[in-house]
């Protein structure tokens, strides 16, 4: 049995695209940050925590756990939740360039073995007007997406480039290594 440790439709969504079973259980992982903690160490620690909260619970399943933190001007981006903090933080990426660190985890408590990963993609948004992201807001209303946008969709008209090695680790799962993964614990993927 395969479980994806996650309650973002997102992750649902593009681990769905590989056509294997799999169920959904949420995580009850405390996801604040520690102190000295670099983004890709807050990445990699929490998506092993959420894949071992799980296997915990279901040891004679294949876990999948993930988590993306989003980087920019030394400042970690949330999730906005509102309309008002997605525009404070498409202002703050306006002209700048920011990194999201994707890690997933892939385990098994029986018997007990691990696959995990670091997938790092950097955006650069070109210079939006207030106009471009009022309307922007108003098309997608990206509150529940670390950076307030959805590059599977509308959001890829705010960027002058991408720059990474999986197109849907921004997304929030990078499918090209959890195929990998999953190949290595014997699932048939062609």
């Amino acid at each position: 049995m395969l479980i994806l440790a996650s309650s973002s439709r997102y992750r649902r969504e593009l681990l769905q695209r590989l056509g294997v079973p799999f169920e959904i259980i949420a995580p009850l992982v405390d996801e604040s940050a520690t102190l000295a903690e670099s983004p890709q160490q807050r990445a990699q620690r929490l998506a092993l925590a959420k894949a071992s909260a799980v296997s915990q619970q279901r040891p004679e399943a294949t876990v999948i756990g993930s988590d993306q933190v989003a980087f920019c001007k030394s400042t970690i981006l949330h999730k906005p939740g509102n309309e008002a903090c997605c525009r404070a933080q498409l202002q703050w990426l306006s002209g700048s360039t920011a990194t999201f660190h994707t890690a997933v985890v892939v385990i098994r408590g029986s018997p007990a073995r691990s696959v995990c990963f670091l997938d790092t993609t950097t955006v650069t948004f070109r210079a939006l007007s207030a106009a471009e992201i009022d309307r922007y807001i108003i098309a997608e209303q990206p509150f529940d997406c670390a950076g307030g946008f959805r590059s599977e969709s509308l959001g890829i008209t705010l960027f002058e480039q991408v720059v990474g090695t999986d197109p849907t680790a921004l997304i929030g799962l990078p499918l090209i290594g959890l195929a990998r993964a999953l190949r290595e614990f014997g699932y048939a993927l062609p």
